[in-house]
């Protein structure tokens, strides 16, 4: 299958939180989009990889999304060496996307700006025909480069270089977080209260997607993005 958009993510419910607006308003509109996640999150301290695997099937039936893979890195220790990049480089060869997404280029998480770093460097080394990757049949890919390459932005603020209006969406974005039982807030659970586990975390999630918003010309949330070239447009009347 390919793909308008493919997103990488370090871990199973980044993607979520970061982009999941965006995800939502393209499929909307017709886009096909896919999510690869780098690793299963396993050495979060709540949840298993088991839990984490149910979370993100059902976090993904209400994005809507084509298609999602685990590349079964290890967390916390995945490094970005040519091993690691050959697994990215192969599936952006797979799936041909106009557009990759992937982590904050900095973040409080170090996988997240590692994650970021990994799949910048596969990006450019995916359109290269000597760098060689096989199908899972075993078949020598063809080189192939997407048009952009973009970061959706995490925990820590970063000023956005552009912003995807998300207000029609911000209901089922949570909704989509919230699917990751586990890791958010839960009165009844018994597990280590962690960072993102406080009753005041998703509220900051959707509060940045407010701030955000009031950069929007009419709606009120959105999700923001980093670009590492400068983006071309076409029709200057049509930038707000």
């Amino acid at each position: 299958m390919k793909l308008d958009i493919l997103v990488f993510a370090a871990h199973p419910d980044d993607a979520e939180m970061s982009c999941g607006g965006t995800l939502m308003k393209a499929i909307s509109e017709g886009k096909k989009v896919g999510i690869v996640d780098l690793t299963r999150g396993e050495r979060g301290t709540r949840g298993t990889k088991e839990t984490r695997a149910e979370e993100s099937a059902a976090a993904t039936k209400i994005l809507g999304i084509h298609v999602r893979e685990n590349l079964e890195l290890d967390d916390c220790f995945f490094e970005v060496d040519k091993e690691t990049q050959l697994k990215i480089i192969s599936k952006i060869r797979k799936y041909r996307p106009q557009v990759v997404i992937a982590n904050a280029i900095e973040d409080r998480h170090p996988d997240h700006g590692r994650g970021a770093k990994l799949v910048q460097e596969s990006f450019f080394k995916a359109g290269l025909p000597k760098v060689e990757t096989f199908d899972e049949q075993g078949k020598l890919q063809e080189a192939y480069r997407p048009d952009s390459l973009f970061h959706y932005i995490q925990d820590r603020y970063i000023k956005p270089d552009f912003v995807i209006d998300i207000s029609e969406f911000v209901d089922r974005k949570l909704d989509s977080v919230k699917a990751f039982k586990t890791q958010f807030f839960d009165e009844n659970s018994e597990e280590p209260i962690t960072y993102i586990s406080k009753p005041d975390f998703l509220e900051s999630l959707i509060g940045r997607n407010r701030e955000y918003g009031k950069l929007l010309k009419n709606g009120t949330y959105a999700e923001g993005f980093t670009v590492n070239k400068i983006i071309e447009i076409k029709d200057i009347t049509e930038v707000f």
